[in-house]
């Protein structure tokens, strides 16, 4: 007996060595990154939300020519009467911006095409964001559905065992039921399983609207160290870029409004022949008219669009503050779940096979009984799928740390050792 309980033990201390000196290697930015690239040009063509931002911001250039052009037209006008005096005049009137109206009304047009164009890399890069932390949210399901089908296997070759050695005396009725009992557990854990791994798909889809994507498998090293990135400035992310464009158009639009409460002038020309009787005379007529800003003055759109001014600079100082926090937030949280990810992959949690074969044998030798069995064998599968989910949150984390630092499409592309751009 003593044989029997030296020699796997043996083989586990040195396995538990062997994993105590073999540190979890980060995984390079273009090992992980170039599958995930390819994945996401395809969500990015397939998605409704980019193709309505792109549409957007086409719209708003086309709103920013439309600002440009000018405010007036010409107006012709024709005159025509037949009494006791004959007239035929035409006439030409123009109304002329001579206070600056299509200037600001220009500006904040291009201020508006800058909010939209952030918008656009804002929303990609937070499609991106969702469909990073959903993908490794499905390929966790995946692992941990593999996980539960040796789970399934072990629970089916441990029944047929306890039948086995019930027939020939060596365990209990009591002991056989256990594993019977067990072997329903599995079966109803499996499909709480496959459950979850459907929902993970499913939320997959939701964001990339095409079950064609090829996934790419959660990669069996940690992500890098916090410290291999350079976060980018906090004014040039894109959240803060649209909040100041916001900004921007909204001054833009309080010298519209200053703009708007002065009067412009019309300026008509009109030219023509009157008879009178035997009498025909050529006239020409020069006409100059501007209205009065008496009943409207504009005061009340002027003070609005000062608050409103006002408002989206409060917004972008909130930004501001939101993404610093943000910022520590995201940083904090992934250090420690890397540190516990790296810590469970040193430790001897992580041995899930070694672990099972070793009770499995143990259980055979009768050293140890059939309810210890299966408790060291749940808590060792808990254990290894709580591993599994622990990996995949740093993997989140990860993406989040890479948002927050402005670093995500940088990481994408192979460039997170760049200091800025």
């Amino acid at each position: 007996m003593s044989v029997l309980r030296s020699a796997p033990l043996g083989v586990v201390c040195l396995l538990y060595a062997a994993m105590l000196g073999a540190a979890p290697l980060p995984v390079p930015p273009s090992a992980a990154a170039a599958p995930l690239r390819k994945a996401l040009q395809s969500v990015w063509q397939a998605s409704p939300e980019v193709q309505a931002a792109r549409a957007a911001l086409d719209a708003a250039r086309a709103h920013a020519r439309a600002a440009a052009q000018p405010l007036y037209n010409p107006e012709l006008s024709l005159e025509a009467e037949n009494a006791d005096v004959d007239r035929r005049v035409a006439g030409l009137s123009l109304a002329l911006d001579l206070s600056g109206k299509r200037r600001a009304r220009a500006s904040r047009g291009e201020a508006d095409v800058e909010v939209s164009e952030a918008g656009y890399v804002l929303l990609r890069r937070d499609i991106a964001a969702r469909w990073l932390k959903a993908w490794s949210t499905a390929a966790l399901a995946q692992r941990q559905d593999e996980l539960g089908r040796q789970r399934l296997g072990l629970m089916q070759r441990f029944d047929a065992l306890a039948m086995q050695r019930l027939q020939v005396g060596d365990i209990s009725s009591p002991e056989r039921d256990l594993a019977g009992l067990a072997l329903a557990e599995a079966g109803m854990q499996q499909a709480l399983l496959i459950g979850h791994e459907a929902a993970a798909r499913a939320a997959l889809l939701a964001i990339s609207g095409e079950s064609t994507i090829q996934l790419p498998p959660l990669p069996e090293g940690l992500p890098p160290v916090a410290d291999s990135i350079t976060p980018l400035a906090i004014d040039t992310l894109p959240e803060l870029q649209q909040a100041r464009a916001l900004q921007q158009s909204a001054e833009a639009a309080v010298q519209v409004a200053s703009r708007a409460r002065l009067p412009d002038p019309t300026v008509s020309l009109a030219g023509g022949r009157v008879r009178n009787g035997p009498i025909s005379d050529r006239v020409i007529g020069l006409n100059i008219s501007i209205p009065l800003p008496v009943l409207n003055t504009g005061r009340a759109e002027v003070e609005a669009a000062h608050a409103d001014a006002d408002a989206a600079a409060a917004q972008l100082r909130s930004r501001q503050f939101i993404r610093r926090a943000d910022l520590q937030e995201a940083q904090i949280r992934y250090v420690a779940l890397r540190e516990a990810a790296v810590a469970f992959r040193h430790g001897r949690a992580a041995a899930f096979g070694d672990r099972t074969a070793l009770l499995e044998k143990l259980w055979r030798a009768g050293e140890t009984s059939t309810s210890d069995y299966l408790t060291q064998l749940k808590q060792s599968l808990d254990t290894a799928l709580s591993g599994h989910e622990l990996e995949s949150q740093t993997w989140q984390a990860w993406f989040d740390y890479l948002t927050a630092a402005g670093r995500l499409n940088d990481w994408l592309d192979g460039r997170t050792g760049e200091a800025s751009r």
